[in-house]
Order: C-alpha cells, then structure tokens, then sequence
C-alpha cells in the first residue's frame, strides 16, 4: 500500500510539470514581427487612424470601395512601408524605421485589397489617384467657390477649416487629392460624386493647386 501510494505521488507530480511545462509553452508571448493575422496587424497600426475594417476614423477610410478602386497594391504598399513624411502617417517598414516586416506589410496589403468590392470601371468618370498635370491654382480657387464653400466657407478657412495653413502643413498634396476623391462620410465630407455636379479629375488637380499654393503661403511667411 505505501509503495502504492509513492508511485500515486510522484505520478501526480510529474503530471503536475508536464501540464505546468504545456501551459508555458501555450503562453509564450508572440514576438512583434511574428504577427502573422491581418486583423490583428491592422487592429494594432492602423486602425486607430482608418478605423475599424478601414471605413474610416480620423483620416480617410482605405478600405473603402472607392479608395481601392482608385490606388493600386504598390500605392498600398508604398505608403504602408514609408509613410508620409512631416504627416501623423508614419513609416512602418523596418528598413525606414518602423516595426513590420516585408512579410507583415504583404499581408496588409493583401488583406486590405480584399476588402475591394468594386473597380474604377465601376464608377462613371471616376477621377485617377495620380495627375500628371500641373494644377492652376487660380481656377482651382473657382472651383473651390462652387463646390466646396458651402462648407468650408468661402476662403476655406470656415467651421471645416480645410483651407488652414496648420492642417496643410500636416497633410500631402496627395492627401488631399484622395479625400477629395474618396470622402470621408463618417465625418460628413461627400466624394467626388456629393457637389452640385461630380468633380472632373482636372477639378481636383485644380483644387489642390490652390490648396497647396495657401500651404506656400504660410511657408513664404514663416521664412520672412
């Protein structure tokens, strides 16, 4: 009965360590770079800024049917890896200073292309996300009175100051394009399509044609 009982307890014990040696092995910490889950990888960068499944929060929503049907995976890509240098966009790429691993940063890009439901021939007379052409500022201004000052006021300097010198000088030339094109609904800014008539991809080169030349500016005023 004794050695009965000593080969119970010892059995129970190493029992014991083998669950207590599982259970460690279960809960071992993922590293960073081992993150492997796009929603996890989109949950923890970046849906802060773009909201959850990317619709939108502070900034534009890149899981929107209109913002993947106009920027490509290398848009995608680019952005992701380098940011938007002198914006709250940071760089996420290891090789520029940020966490993610090429590897992480594919899967973003395939993830977030997923949510494409629609494609630029979708949408009639849909503006590109590039212009190779040179904005004029001054009917960018004209253009701006008509479709956008019921807004933002008439200099753009109104309750949606879109036109102020501090938010230009945190946002691209590009930023700008894209949320004229795409919109931010949740925050009741219509895309392209929402203005007394849809904005032509030369309306919108020409828009922020003016917007950057108030951007400049301000540049040309601090400099004096």
């Amino acid at each position: 009965m004794k050695y009965a009982a000593l080969i119970v307890v010892v059995g129970l014990a190493l029992s014991s360590c083998d669950a207590r040696g599982h259970r460690a092995a279960e809960v071992r910490a993922i590293r960073p770079n081992e993150v492997a889950n796009f929603s996890e990888l989109f949950s923890q960068n970046c849906s802060g800024c773009h909201g959850k499944d990317g619709q939108g929060a502070l900034t534009i929503g890149i899981g929107r049917a209109i913002y993947l049907a106009i920027a490509d995976d290398s848009a995608i890509r680019r952005t992701i890896e380098e940011g938007r240098p002198g914006t709250p966009m940071p760089a996420f790429a290891q090789h520029a200073g940020g966490m993610l691993t090429d590897a992480q940063i594919e899967i973003l890009v395939r993830g977030i292309r997923n949510w494409a439901t629609l494609s630029a021939s979708d949408y009639e007379n849909l503006p590109p996300y590039t212009s190779s052409q040179t904005g004029d500022a001054a009917r960018g201004r004209e253009v701006f009175v008509s479709a956008c000052s019921s807004c933002h006021g008439q200099d753009g300097r109104g309750a949606r100051a879109i036109a102020d010198r501090s938010y230009l000088a945190l946002v691209t030339d590009q930023h700008l394009r894209t949320l004229m094109i795409v919109g931010m609904p949740n925050l009741g800014m219509p895309d392209w399509r929402g203005h007394p008539k849809p904005l032509t991809g030369a309306d919108v080169t020409d828009l922020v044609a003016w917007l950057a030349s108030q951007r400049e500016s301000l540049l040309t005023h601090l400099n004096h």
